[in-house]
């Protein structure tokens, strides 16, 4: 697959994914159905991609892009459970999965079942949280579902990586799977913290939003490939440095901090519709691999069935064993206070598609062993993989919404403590404001008359009310003009109070506070305020500079 029919088919994927938005479909199921339709075309090329490429270009970013926009205090909240569903439900798909599948496939060895079981065991979040938000699902679940997300990716590829390397008998560091693992999850968490430490100490330093920026669009890939160079999970390596970034993006420069949320949202949107129409028109090939290999279509699409049922059953089974212990007292006493209602357990239970991970895990499969020999039973992973993601898209993701307002899980709190936490930083952001000019007007400028000075703070000081109440007030035109010659210092304290009101914030963030979802939510509208400033104050400067 040459560069040329790469962008084609993003090309593709990008106008097929405007098209469903529009009406309102699941993009990644019409965009896997089109893909497949597509693969039947007499005279279309194979779309083949190196599985290091699959793994290590298009996985790092999706990762990394999800881990930036996930909240360290949120998944501190909600560690129990995420950690139940990312690693425990992970590891109990993929084994059930693997002695099943080894049970019923005659071509699987073992090994080859536990890479299926690794390829089919991490669930996608991104449709069921745009669902659950829609919907208004409950702040906690919509946090479970992402951090799970984060986490099962991580266990089910190192995991991947593991049986992967057991099957093609390529060299490992220790001859233990067990030890092997352990030394691919710590191994990736240390490369993770110091690779992203060292980012955001040279980020701090740069002073150049471009170039901070490119930085941060390095850094996955830096992580994946350090961490794989070192035998470690290069998987969690990118999820960690994804975290301790996003939880200091707050310190990042106003400008960055916009370019990034741009830039990340626009690649995450490409690759996942890449990953989707990718697999889609595979479809056509990996049945020609499973005739080659002497297979019944019918018998491998059986398989595929079979495992689709244990992989949607497994879920809610479970998540009801968990919920059973924790609701009769086998547990902690915090755990039982935090634990979701059996509704809201439903619902989780039923948000287990499976998607780009999937997808990119079962497509970056090796083609041959060290040996030389092919990879045994590839054709019928891909497709058993393939009818998996596709049947929890079409089965589970298109009922889940049903469901959730069937089962009417809302939290009536919810809104309540949300203008709560809203009513508190807006009360944080207008008393550091207000110091913020106070102290501006205990020391002002040399050469500013005092009643000029009044009228330029208080015009700042109407700014961010304006700001803080949502609304915009009306200036008198003839004030505004008589009041244009000290825009500078106009400029020069609204920078200043809008800084505060951040620095403020992130102090009650810091403290345990405010929530980090709120603080997020509202440094956006600060982020924006703030470069419209300091756009003012650069183009005064070249305004004078050009005077001179």
């Amino acid at each position: 697959m040459n560069f040329t029919w790469i962008l084609l088919v993003v090309i593709a994927a990008i106008a097929v994914t405007g098209l469903s938005n529009r009406r309102n479909l699941q993009a990644p199921l019409v965009l896997v159905t089109v893909g497949s339709v597509a693969s039947f075309i007499p005279g279309m090329p194979r779309p083949e991609l190196d599985p290091h490429v699959i793994l290590g270009v298009v996985l790092p970013p999706l990762l990394y892009s999800a881990a930036l926009k996930f909240s360290v205090a949120t998944f501190k909240r909600n560690l129990a459970p995420i950690l139940r569903l990312g690693v425990g439900m992970v590891l109990v798909t993929a084994f059930v999965v693997a002695f099943f599948a080894e049970w019923m496939v005659p071509e699987f060895t073992i090994g080859a079942a536990l890479v299926l079981g690794a390829v089919i065991a991490p669930t996608d979040a991104v449709s069921a949280v745009a669902v659950g938000q829609k919907l208004g699902l409950p702040k906690r679940v919509i946090a479970i579902l992402t951090g799970e997300g984060l986490v099962n990716d991580a266990t089910a590829l190192t995991l991947f990586t593991v049986a992967v390397a057991a099957v093609t008998g390529t060299r490992i560091a220790t001859d233990s799977p067990l030890l092997f693992f352990a030394y691919e999850v710590i191994g990736g968490v240390v490369v993770g913290l110091v690779l992203a430490f060292v980012v955001k100490f040279v980020r701090a330093r740069m002073y150049d939003s471009p170039l901070e920026t490119g930085l941060g669009l390095v850094l996955p890939f830096a992580a994946y490939l350090a961490a794989e160079e070192l035998h470690a999970s290069g998987v969690l390596a990118v999820v960690v440095a994804g975290l301790v970034i996003g939880h200091y993006s707050t310190d990042a420069s106003i400008m960055t901090r916009l370019q990034e949320r741009s830039v990340w949202s626009s690649l995450d949107t490409l690759l996942e519709m890449f990953v989707f129409a990718y697999m889609g028109l595979q479809l056509s090939f990996v049945i020609d691999d499973v005739v080659a290999d002497g297979l019944p279509v019918l018998h491998v699409f059986a398989y595929g069935l079979a495992v689709l049922a244990v992989v949607i059953v497994i879920r809610p089974l479970w998540l009801f064993l968990s919920y059973s212990r924790v609701r009769f007292g086998v547990t902690l006493r915090r755990d039982r206070e935090n634990q979701l209602t059996w509704k809201q357990n439903l619902v989780v239970s039923w948000a287990g598609m499976r998607g780009v991970v999937t997808l990119a895990a079962a497509g970056g499969i090796p083609f041959a062993l060290s040996s030389g020999e092919p990879f045994p039973g590839r054709g019928v992973i891909q497709a058993i993989a393939f009818i998996v993601a596709v049947g929890t898209l079409l089965i589970q993701g298109s009922t889940l919404p049903f469901m959730i307002r069937r089962l009417d899980v809302a939290d009536p709190y919810e809104q309540l403590r949300t203008q709560e936490q809203m009513e508190l930083a807006r009360n944080i952001s207008r008393k550091a404001g207000e110091k913020a000019l106070a102290d501006a007007a205990a020391h002002p400028p040399p050469g500013i008359d005092g009643k000029e000075l009044q009228a330029i703070v208080e015009r700042v000081r109407r700014s961010m009310q304006a700001r803080l109440q949502l609304q915009e007030v009306d200036e008198d035109a003839d004030r505004e003009a008589a009041l244009w010659n000290a825009g500078a210092l106009f400029d020069k304290f609204r920078h200043q109070s809008l800084r505060s009101q951040r620095v403020a914030l992130i102090a009650a963030r810091d403290d345990g506070d405010l929530d980090d979802e709120v603080l997020r939510t509202v440094l956006e509208g600060l982020d924006i305020e703030e470069a419209a400033a300091e756009e003012r104050v650069r183009r005064r400067r070249a305004g004078s500079g050009a005077g001179k």
